[in-house]
């Protein structure tokens, strides 16, 4: 067994899944940032509709997430589950082109969800099953960085379609499939499951874990009062944290021009993409929790400068900041859910944790789409910084959580 305090290569498996997470994200962004203009623009809605499409997007894919993410315990295989999951996306995500109402929108924003629900618990569990626990933010971090390059590149091909290419909205949504079909390739076939013997953590159990009754086969997660307590946190945080494509409709109203609106998508993809791995090493060095509570403060100012800014040129460094948040918690965020629970829940506690995401989804974007056109967009972004800080607050009072670094061997 390699040495716990060497860093060594992450498994080919990693670099395969985030080779489909890049390639899956392209697709998606050559449509999710222009969305607010294809609807205000060509189908006359509005914030608050902007806010039911998303939050309903966001919901229907958390829900299924913690159903599959069970399932997929109890099969022992996650492949299939994540390989049907793709799939659904690729078919359903480039009809968007051919919607002519804000109906369709959602219809089809609902089918494409329905897809990222099936395959996201499977995949994170994946990752987990053949990383060493000491390394696990680390994957985490490369695995959301090649998503957040896959944002990047499909932003500047939807610009370039549209700028250079003459190509209509509609057309550049039909076009994405074409990056959809090469993530589902890459996923039939370059990705290997391990059978549960061969797994990183096969037959060790969790370190430190409260306490269950023997008799209980199957304890619920929520039982465990640190993985309750993390929950907790997550939920609040999410309240206050609204789909992205709020951050480009603020960006159109104070008078970035719509062509400059993928060059903001761009910018923001950047900044994940540059703090995701140095992200997801710090957590291992220095501790899960201590970066997520940073990332959300981060989070926390910058919804305060959407809330306060009044000319276009504070988009840019806004949305640096913006991204910056996502570099340092979101592999953070994962690996401390495999480091709460044993490998025989790992499914289902990443089914929980998006689970939670997804419950306060709905009415986070709910909340942010009413209180644009009720209070303005200012009232908007500061209700969500509230909210982050709060979650930042669970997080630092909650009793047991770990606040150092896993030592060689914790979480397994």
């Amino acid at each position: 067994m390699p040495d716990a305090g060497k860093r060594v290569p992450l498994p080919r498996e990693v670099k395969a899944l985030g080779a489909v997470s890049l390639l899956n994200d392209a697709s998606s962004e050559m449509i999710v940032p222009n969305l607010p203009a294809f609807l205000t623009m060509l189908l006359h809605a509005g914030a608050a509709t902007l806010g039911i499409i998303e939050g309903i997007a966001e919901t229907t894919a958390s829900l299924l997430k913690y159903v599959m993410g069970r399932w997929s315990d109890r099969l022992g295989r996650r492949k299939g589950l994540a390989l049907f999951g793709y799939g659904l996306s690729v078919l359903v995500r480039p009809l968007i082109g051919l919607a002519t109402s804000a109906f369709h929108v959602v219809a089809l924003r609902f089918g494409d969800r329905v897809g990222k629900g099936v395959r996201t618990a499977p995949r994170d569990a994946l990752v987990a099953d053949v990383v060493r626990p000491e390394d696990r933010a680390r994957a985490y971090g490369l695995h959301r960085g090649m998503d957040h390059a896959g944002a990047i590149a499909g932003a500047l091909i939807a610009m370039a379609l549209l700028q250079w290419g003459g190509l209509s909205l509609r057309t550049v949504f039909l076009l994405s499939v074409v990056p959809g079909v090469l993530a589902f390739l890459v996923l039939a076939l370059a990705v290997h499951e391990r059978p549960r013997s061969e797994r990183a953590d096969a037959g060790v159990a969790p370190a430190k874990r409260d306490p269950a009754p023997a008799v209980v086969p199957r304890p619920s997660l929520l039982a465990d009062r640190r993985f309750a307590g993390y929950m907790l946190a997550v939920l609040l945080f999410t309240l206050g944290n609204s789909a992205d494509a709020f951050l480009v409709l603020r960006a159109l109203e104070l008078g970035i021009p719509v062509a400059l609106g993928p060059v903001l998508w761009v910018v923001l993809h950047v900044a994940r993409s540059a703090w995701a791995v140095p992200g997801g090493i710090l957590a291992d060095r220095h501790g899960r929790l201590r970066l997520i509570v940073a990332g959300w403060a981060v989070y926390a100012v910058a919804y305060a400068g959407f809330a306060a800014a009044t000319e276009a040129w504070m988009m840019w460094p806004l949305f640096v900041m913006y991204g910056l948040h996502a570099g340092l918690t979101e592999g953070a965020e994962r690996a401390l859910v495999a480091e709460l629970v044993g490998p025989e829940a790992r499914g289902r506690a990443f089914g929980v944790f998006h689970l939670s995401v997804g419950i306060g989804a709905l009415p986070a974007s709910l909340l942010t789409g009413f209180l644009w056109e009720t209070a303005g967009p200012a009232a908007a972004f500061g209700v969500g910084a509230v909210f982050a800080a709060l979650g930042a607050l669970v997080l630092l009072a909650w009793p047991g959580l770990p606040r150092r670094a896993a030592a060689a061997g914790a979480g397994r």
